[in-house]
């Protein structure tokens, strides 16, 4: 009894053995297959409409007096199952909900993320992965069912009302990531977010670059651009095959970046394009010109040769790659002795 589907499941199939013994005996006793089933089904829902055919010999009594017990015994039971299978369905969803939202209240110091497409499903799991609480808002319910599976709190709202991002405690967080492939609705929310806590750090999801200057006066303080990312990761990975494969897809590397992290410390790869400022410094002087704040690990020359441990007298020829490490959040340090008329390209590692 405690299984209402196992329930659902025994009504149905005993049910039309039942009907299928009844319509057999009936036409056994001379009763054409459409009179029988009408008289099974007439009978079994109790509606009794009227015989088709006279019930006026013993076997055809017994059949239907038979019929009468078994089959409307067993139409209140498969009723009760359905009736049992339709409101347990209903409670478990509404205090699961419950259950959920009183998660979420409890919640603080965690990670809002806006969207469970690829790239929100795949940052919700590295998160996870590093035991920080996410709290996910997702409008498609088959997406939003599919981050439940997986074992996050999830909501199934529009992310743009600031009601779904209180819910989601926005007041207690100490990020929120929107993922959203619409950079209207990334902008919109970015400002619903700002306005609700001015020290939520918000790292913002742009399609097109001309996005990136409205995320970043809407309030967010990181903007990230797939495509771009995607640019650059491509042409480091033809340009300096070497280094590229070395920072961004060693198991071991990955595991060493998670450390760097956990550190305070970023690992990050800049090109010195034509025009930059570095061109033509010694890495001594650009240790210099970092305040001690940067330390070159490696050049990768556009030739194509790594160069690890540098000398201090090395000098950063234009097209090059430099791979520094420094501590995180001194990314725009880094961006500003690098910069050219152009942004200079640059992952992370």
């Amino acid at each position: 009894m405690s299984s209402p589907i196992r329930n659902l499941t025994l009504g149905v199939i005993y049910m039309l053995v039942i009907m299928t013994l009844a319509i057999c005996a009936y036409m056994v006793a001379g009763w054409r297959f459409s009179d029988a089933l009408y008289m099974v089904i007439i009978t079994v829902y109790t509606v009794g409409y009227g015989e088709t055919m006279p019930i006026d010999t013993p076997l055809l009594r017994g059949i239907t007096m038979t019929l009468i017990v078994l089959g409307c015994t067993g139409m209140i039971y498969l009723t009760g199952a359905l009736v049992q299978f339709i409101t347990l369905g209903r409670l478990n969803a509404i205090f699961g909900i419950h259950r959920m939202n009183a998660q979420i209240d409890r919640l603080s110091n965690h990670v809002i993320i806006c969207g469970f497409g690829r790239l929100g499903a795949m940052l919700a799991r590295e998160l996870a992965s590093a035991d920080v609480p996410v709290v996910i808002l997702e409008q498609n319910e088959t997406a939003a069912t599919l981050a439940r599976e997986s074992g996050y709190l999830c909501l199934v709202t529009d992310a743009t009302s600031e009601e779904a991002l209180i819910a989601a405690g926005v007041m207690r967080a100490r990020s929120l990531a929107i993922v959203l492939a619409n950079d209207a609705a990334n902008v919109f929310i970015t400002l619903s977010a700002r306005s609700l806590n001015a020290d939520l750090e918000i790292i913002a999801r742009g399609e097109l670059p001309r996005t990136e200057s409205k995320l970043l006066q809407a309030g967010a303080n990181k903007v990230v651009l797939p495509a771009h990312i995607g640019a650059e990761r491509i042409a480091e990975m033809i340009l300096y095959r070497d280094s590229a494969g070395l920072i961004a897809t060693s198991v071991h590397m990955k595991d060493f970046e998670r450390n760097l992290i956990a550190l305070g410390l970023s690992l990050d790869t800049v090109v010195a394009e034509p025009g930059s400022p570095v061109i033509g410094m010694s890495i001594e002087r650009l240790e210099q010109a970092g305040a001690g704040q940067l330390l070159v690990v490696q050049v990768n020359r556009h030739s194509g040769v790594q160069v690890a441990k540098p000398t201090k007298s090395a000098v950063i020829e234009a097209g090059d790659g430099v791979v520094v490490l420094g501590r995180s959040g001194d990314t725009n340090t880094l961006l500003a002795l690098f910069e050219a008329a152009n942004d200079a390209p640059r992952t992370s590692a």
